[in-house]
């Protein structure tokens, strides 16, 4: 069962003021996903406190500023748009399903992943941080 909209539109708009496009469906993840070049930053985007605390603060300061940034930025709710967060799953196969999580993709390949229990007990910055050197290697 899917939360109410009105419970994640701010946790949708706070990824997409930063450039965030949200992927609403499977096509559109099939889509964004299957490019072959460039890179693209996923955000399973999540209700749950570390999220809120932790994850979309963290991908907003690592986006943010001069550092190199990805190609594409992207976004599925984990616990709303079903079809698309588990068409997004299958990109990030051998890693399991879990949310909030982050996924950088370098020419149509996964190259970094951040689990959920990467992002539980770390700080924004830190999170941020890792993305940054993520970002300085495959961008």
């Amino acid at each position: 069962m899917a939360y109410p909209e009105m419970l994640v539109a701010p946790m949708r708009q706070q990824l997409e003021l930063v450039g965030f496009k949200s992927l609403m469906n499977a096509s559109e993840v099939e889509q964004a996903l299957n490019s072959k070049q460039g890179t693209q930053l996923l955000v399973f985007n999540s209700v749950c406190g570390c999220a809120a605390g932790t994850c979309r603060p963290g991908v907003i300061a690592a986006v943010t500023g001069d550092n190199k940034m990805p190609s594409e930025l992207l976004t599925v709710f984990a616990g709303q748009e079903a079809d698309a967060v588990a068409k997004a799953r299958e990109f990030t196969l051998p890693y399991p399903p879990s949310s909030p999580s982050i996924a950088l993709f370098k020419d149509g390949n996964l190259v970094h992943f951040i689990e959920r229990h990467m992002i539980e007990g770390r700080s924004a910055e830190m999170i941020a941080e890792n993305l940054k050197g993520a970002f300085a290697e495959y961008c």
